[in-house]
């Protein structure tokens, strides 16, 4: 597609890049912290349990209805093109994705600096909020005001994402399905690629554990990294699963209703949601409740020259979880109010 000969100054910038210093202790005593999270996790054990027993009498019907939104799905998602990301699109959307991501979420995205300018790099990120994930959005957002929407980002998705009816516009915005030769090519073609290894099974967890990296032990980003000879950003993000209260993952629900198998979903969550109330499997996404999402880039990682010319995949692995929770922990450790999302003052 030609670009215009002049193109205007992006929209102001909404991302923060000044990390702010160590806080004191928050509002919340860890005794009272720890009782709130057991108690989630008790009634994270009864809603699946009562979850598994209601759909009993309905799992012959809701196992055919699988299988025919997985035949569907299947039918419906294409290759990745590259050539699909409008970076006219992107900017046409930035000024309602930056009052939606200012008025609603209150968003900040530190450290963009850490981002090499002028080299594709391989964006690790921790995901949350259900099949609404704010963290992505804010994340694409502050990348497009910070380096121009003419930067190429893409986001790897489930290809459920893109098979799903009016979300094919995400492909123009940048969404590419989550396969790691469209990711290859992406790379080799110069762009930045977003990854989420934890996935559904990541972005499901129970709100108990929302300050917990998730990957599942998913190390394909390792490998990739490695092949397109790219340095690794890890992007930690909190506050998304704040957006709803989320039970469990339904990990044994997918299994019973074979959801694993027709849609590649290892999860069916449980979930207390808008505006459904008890909202299972989250299909049809639910109305994030608006809680401040905190967005921080950590600086890059070049995988040789940290740890040699062949690389251990599973030292590698942990190296980057373990940057990644000690950030998160830091930034679970600064938020005075779930939601709210108040840090300690300077």
């Amino acid at each position: 597609m030609p670009r215009p000969t002049r193109q205007p100054a992006p929209p102001k910038d909404p991302v923060a890049v000044v990390d702010p210093p160590r806080p004191a202790r928050g509002l919340v005593p860890a005794v009272a912290a720890r009782g709130v999270r057991g108690a989630l996790d008790g009634l994270t054990a009864a809603a699946a349990q009562v979850g598994r027993t209601a759909l009993a009498p309905v799992a012959a019907p809701a196992r055919g209805l699988l299988a025919a939104a997985g035949a569907t799905a299947r039918a419906r998602v294409g290759r990745g093109d590259l050539d699909d990301r409008d970076s006219l699109l992107v900017r046409d959307v930035m000024p309602v994705a930056w009052m939606v991501a200012s008025l609603w979420f209150r968003a900040e995205v530190r450290g963009l600096h850490h981002i090499p300018r002028d080299e594709p790099v391989l964006l690790v990120g921790n995901h949350s909020g259900g099949n609404v994930t704010p963290d992505s959005f804010v994340f694409a957002l502050g990348f497009a005001s910070h380096f121009g929407p003419e930067r190429p980002l893409n986001v790897l998705v489930h290809n459920l994402v893109s098979a799903y009816p009016g979300l094919s516009f995400l492909r123009r915005l940048g969404t590419l399905p989550a396969d790691p030769a469209i990711a290859r090519a992406a790379l080799d073609a110069g762009s930045c690629v977003l990854v989420y290894p934890g996935g559904d099974l990541e972005a499901h967890r129970p709100s108990s554990q929302s300050a917990r990296i998730a990957f599942g032990g998913r190390s394909g980003f390792v490998k990739l990294a490695l092949e397109a000879g790219v340095p690794i950003v890890p992007v930690v993000a909190i506050g998304g699963q704040e957006t709803a209260l989320f039970l469990g993952r339904g990990e044994r629900l997918a299994r019973f209703l074979g959801a694993d198998r027709h849609l590649r979903l290892k999860t069916l969550p449980l979930s207390i949601a808008a505006p459904w109330g008890l909202n299972v499997g989250d299909l049809l996404g639910h109305l994030p409740l608006p809680a401040k999402i905190v967005v921080q880039v950590l600086p890059p990682i070049d995988l040789r020259e940290r740890f040699g010319d062949d690389p251990d995949e599973r030292e590698v692995y942990d190296h980057v979880t373990g940057t990644m929770q000690e950030m998160l922990t830091e930034l679970q450790r600064r938020r005075r109010v779930p939601v709210l999302g108040w840090e300690s003052p300077r």
